[in-house]
């Protein structure tokens, strides 16, 4: 890499984002970036440019030795997803001693929050009444509170430049840089007609039910398929290529309902021009208007509202096939990694 500027990002690659972020700064020019990843972190398949077991990264002091001397001889920035080790176990995985012994080597540090990492349990639960921790069905607030607050002190420490994938957490880290997740377009991108149908195609494809919501929507779905109304398909371990067909033949795609926000697969949804329908905060909204220059086009749908929301598309389509065709040039305007780039390069690249 002969680049002014060379960027390593790792090693969760969560919804091949680390692997978006590298090659959408590389489109600066002046950059080279490159994402490693553990390969148990990675089972839908994302695309990746390094891959190494969790167990090499976490007792392979051969594998931390090289890859702290690789940092400091080929790269200049290193960003750091999800607080996790990016030097394995080395110092046992403290992030503050291996930051500390990159910074040494001259590469400047940032982190990047992705979601979970992040997003303080009794924060969300005091602000949304349909968060995924007013009940135990996916891991219980109290076992997860102690861990996040210590990543969100471990940022605080640190004080390197901080991104967030999604909006919804500058609720949990306010001095971060909303960073935006990335999709390929084109890749989603189809000629299908929406809406076209006597009966709505609605798809649901949770990577993580209890946090999608997936048991509270589900039998809703599923009562309104035996009405006739629509045509339920849930589906679950789709590798991501093969998901652009999935969604070229679907109508209305369910995504998330316990979260209050919205990420990677409700921009692929919406560059298939597809209708999203999800939980999205008001602030969130109010944050990627005010970046995009246009309102987020996905109804504001709760788990008490899915069923007749969905009752609403199957009488009213035209309404909905004007959202659907907003959704497009949404992701254009601020997920097709342009903007991602510009965030970095001005926060951490060239800061």
């Amino acid at each position: 890499m002969t680049k002014p500027h060379r960027m390593l990002v790792g090693p969760v690659n969560y919804a091949g984002q680390g692997y978006r972020w590298s090659r959408a700064v590389e489109a600066a020019g002046t950059v080279s970036a490159r994402n490693y990843v553990h390969t148990e972190n990675n089972v839908l398949q994302y695309d990746a440019d390094y891959r190494v077991t969790w167990r090499t990264a976490e007792h392979s002091r051969a594998w931390q030795r090289s890859m702290l001397e690789t940092i400091g001889s080929e790269y200049t920035h290193v960003l750091i997803e999800a607080c996790f080790p990016i030097l394995g176990g080395l110092h046992s995985g403290d992030v503050r001693r291996q930051v500390v012994l990159m910074q040494a080597r001259g590469a400047r540090v940032g982190v990047v929050g992705h979601g979970t990492d992040i997003r303080l349990p009794s924060t969300h639960m005091a602000g949304d009444e349909w968060s995924y921790f007013h009940n135990d069905i996916w891991v219980p607030a109290a076992l997860l509170e102690p861990s996040v607050a210590e990543n969100l002190r471990l940022i605080a420490d640190l004080g390197v430049p901080t991104f967030v994938s999604t909006a919804g957490l500058l609720v949990d880290v306010p001095q971060a840089h909303f960073l935006g997740v990335v999709v390929d377009p084109d890749k989603w991108a189809n000629d299908q007609p929406v809406l076209g149908r006597d009966r709505i195609r609605v798809v649901h494809a949770p990577t993580n039910p209890n946090l999608k919501g997936t048991p509270d929507i589900a039998p809703v779905a599923r009562r309104l398929q035996e009405e006739g109304i629509i045509e339920y398909v849930e589906l679950t371990g789709i590798p991501n290529d093969e998901m652009p067909a999935v969604f070229a033949d679907a109508d209305v795609v369910l995504d998330q309902f316990r979260t209050g926000d919205y990420g990677v697969g409700a921009c692929e949804t919406m560059a298939a021009g597809r209708i999203v329908l999800a939980h999205v905060t008001d602030q969130v909204r109010a944050e990627v208007e005010k970046h995009a220059g246009m309102p987020l086009p996905i109804p504001e749908t709760t788990i008490a509202t899915v069923e007749a929301t969905l009752r609403d598309i199957a009488a009213r389509p035209e309404r909905y096939r004007e959202i659907a065709r907003r959704g497009p040039e949404f992701v254009r305007r601020l997920h097709d990694g342009r903007f991602s780039r510009e965030v970095l390069m001005k926060h951490f690249i060239e800061a």
